[in-house]
């Protein structure tokens, strides 16, 4: 887990930090770039089959690797599509986890070492039915023989051409934007910017001191997203309090998220003095790793894997997606699942 974790700090050091070591792997980026442009290019010209499901699907990525707040957007959307009368299911790669057999559902007791942490959470936060798995058609194919959803979220996927999306959706992180804009492995990007050209809409997410940074995307499909701290609960019991409550002395913060930072500063802007604890992400935890004195705070997607904790002391802060012009995103949503349902209708006749 250590291990895992200094790897991920020198990446950020290069893709974020202008380090020199970007250099070197300068041509393994450019072969990167090129295979990954290639692979695109095989899916539109029809060379790649693509599977389009017998309802629309709604793709929450994005283009660089690491953390950029996909999860809280995933929850949010399908809350408030389900507010709209929608029926989603939700699918995901269930990055770390470790089952054999796949696809599988996902429950809120489902073992997060088994299908993964995020999905765990998801399936906790939305009361949706959620399938994953490796390959997002399998998974998304089982969720559909099992639940009656009438739009598929999933989370990332923007790079699993292979699955037909009604509307994409790509999540920046305002604070880093597309860091030196290189290709894996010398910079973050996992696909060329001019990827987002072709988005549906582009989420960028900022917090209050996020703004002078934020990537100017000066387009009328950009939006922006503040992850807003919700409520604070007691892992071992689920009481609520408040982080006021919290304050008052130093808290450990414990973080195992692709941007642990963003944590950190949450917890700093709601008045509490913060010993920062940022681990690898999806890193697996347990109690005996926790620090021995609280308070300990630990983001919802860790919480999820404290399921051994017996101390009153761990609390789990909870974050919700704040959207501007969030009726705008969802009328642009509305109108291509309804113009999918259209085409899949008439392809039927």
């Amino acid at each position: 887990m250590r291990l895992r974790s200094h790897i991920e700090r020198a990446a950020e050091r290069i893709w974020y930090g202008g380090s020199a070591w970007r250099w070197p792997l300068l041509p393994v980026s450019l072969a990167y770039r090129a295979a990954v442009s290639v692979r695109a290019r095989l899916y539109r010209w029809g060379m790649k089959p693509v599977v389009r499901l017998p309802v629309p699907v709604v793709v929450v990525g994005n283009v660089t690797a690491g953390g950029t707040g996909k999860t809280p957007l995933v929850v949010r959307l399908a809350q408030r599509l389900e507010a709209r009368g929608r029926s989603p299911g939700i699918v995901s790669r269930g990055y770390g986890g470790r089952a054999t057999r796949w696809p599988q559902r996902v429950g809120p007791d489902s073992s997060p070492h088994l299908v993964g942490d995020e999905p765990v959470l998801i399936a906790t936060r939305t009361g949706c039915p959620v399938f994953v798995g490796p390959d997002r058609v399998a998974a998304a194919r089982a969720l559909l023989a099992e639940a009656d959803v009438d739009v598929v979220l999933s989370d990332d996927g923007l790079q699993h051409y292979r699955l037909a999306r009604a509307f994409e959706i790509a999540v920046v992180d305002g604070r880093r934007g597309l860091g030196n804009g290189w290709c894996l492995p010398a910079g973050p990007l996992r696909e060329p910017a001019a990827r987002l050209d072709g988005v549906d809409a582009v989420v960028v997410n900022v917090s209050s001191d996020d703004d002078a940074r934020t990537p100017a995307f000066a387009s009328p499909n950009a939006f922006s997203m503040r992850l807003a701290v919700s409520r604070a609960y007691r892992v071992v019991d689920g009481k609520e309090a408040a982080l006021d409550d919290l304050a008052g002395g130093p808290v450990h913060a414990v973080a195992g998220i692709g941007h642990p930072e963003r944590f950190f500063r949450t917890l700093e802007r709601a008045g509490l003095t913060v010993l920062r604890h940022p681990l690898a992400d999806h890193a697996r935890i347990a109690a005996r790793d926790l620090p021995r004195e609280g308070p300990v705070l630990v983001t919802e997607k860790d919480a999820v894997k404290l399921r051994d904790v017996r101390r009153d002391d761990v609390w789990a802060v909870a974050v919700d997606a704040l959207i501007d012009d969030e009726d705008a995103l969802l009328d642009a949503i509305e109108a291509a699942l309804r113009a999918e349902g259209t085409e899949s209708l008439e392809a039927r006749r």
